[in-house]
C-alpha cells in the first residue's frame, strides 16, 4: 500500500532472555517510529547464537522496509552481531579502518591501551557504513536495510537520532482512544462489526482493571483523518448504546 513504511527490530542478547537485563529500547523505538510515520510491525528477541541471529535477520530484512538491531557489538567474545550480520549478507567481517582510527584516538586521549579486545568494536561487514556514536565513540553500522546499534539505551538512542534523518517515512498512523466501562465480553461482538464496517482502520481493545472494576480502552487507528473520525464516532455510539448487566461488566 502506498505511503506505508515498515520496520522490524531484533533485540540480541542472552541477558535479555534470562531476565538479567530489562530491555528499554523497544518502547523507545516504537514511540519514535510511530511519530515519524514508520510502522514497527515485529520485534524478535534472539539469543547470542550466530545461526539464530542470521535466520531471524534474513527473515525480517526480506519482509520489512527497515530492520533495527540492538546489542552484541561490544568487545567481548559473546558480542557476535557483526559476525552474524556478515554471514547474513554473505560478506567478510573485518576491521574497519575509520572505526579503528576513531577508537585508537579516543583511547589515546584518555591514556588507555587500545587492546585487541577493544579493537573488536571496530569490526563490521565489508561495505557497511558507520552509524556515529556521540556517547562512547564505537560506531554502529548500516548495511542494506539493516541498522546495527548498541544495546545500552543511552547509546542506542543517540545512534538512532543519527539514523532518523536518513530514513524514508510514510503516512503517519493516527489514533484516537475511547473509554468503555464494559469488559471485552460485552463489547466483543459489536466492536467486531464496526471493524468490518471500517476495514481501513485498526481497532484494538485493551482491558484495564481499576478499583475492583474491569473496563476497556478502545483505540482506533487510521491513516486518513476522516476515516479515523468516522470510526471513532461509531465506537463512541456503540458504547453509549450498550446496556450491559452489571454482572457482565467483566474481562470476558
Amino acid at each position: 500500500m502506498d505511503g506505508i513504511v515498515t520496520a522490524a527490530m531484533l533485540v540480541i542478547g542472552d541477558e535479555i532472555l534470562s531476565g538479567r537485563t530489562k530491555d528499554r529500547n523497544i518502547g523507545h523505538l516504537a514511540d519514535v517510529m510511530t511519530a515519524i510515520g514508520i510502522d514497527l510491525k515485529e520485534v524478535r528477541v534472539v539469543a547470542d547464537d550466530e545461526p539464530a541471529i542470521v535466520d531471524a535477520l534474513n527473515a525480517v530484512r526480506a519482509q520489512y522496509t527497515y530492520v533495527f538491531t540492538t546489542g552484541g557489538i561490544g568487545p567481548t567474545h559473546d558480542d557476535i552481531t557483526a559476525d552474524a550480520v556478515s554471514v547474513a549478507f554473505g560478506v567478510p567481517c573485518e576491521y574497519d579502518a575509520r572505526a579503528m582510527t576513531l577508537l585508537a584516538d579516543s583511547y589515546s586521549r584518555r591514556g588507555i591501551e587500545f587492546t585487541e579486545t577493544r579493537k573488536r568494536m571496530a569490526r563490521m561487514p565489508r561495505g557497511a557504513t558507520h552509524i556515529d556514536n556521540p556517547v562512547s565513540v564505537a560506531p554502529g553500522f548500516h548495511i542494506g536495510n539493516v541498522y546495527v546499534m548498541a544495546g545500552v539505551p543511552e547509546i542506542f538512542q543517540a545512534m538512532l537520532d543519527n539514523v532518523l534523518p536518513t530514513l524514508k517515512t510514510g503516512t503517519k498512523l493516527l489514533s484516537a482512544a475511547v473509554h468503555s466501562p464494559f469488559g471485552e465480553g460485552v463489547i466483543g461482538a459489536p466492536l467486531a462489526k464496526i471493524q468490518k464496517e471500517f476495514p481501513a482502520t485498526i481497532i484494538g481493545s485493551y482491558p484495564k482493571f481499576r478499583d475492583g472494576t474491569f473496563w476497556t480502552e478502545l483505540v482506533v487507528r487510521a491513516r486518513d483523518p476522516q476515516m479515523l473520525d468516522s470510526a471513532r464516532k461509531a465506537v463512541e455510539a456503540m458504547v453509549e448504546e450498550l446496556k450491559a448487566p452489571k454482572e457482565d461488566n467483566q474481562l470476558a
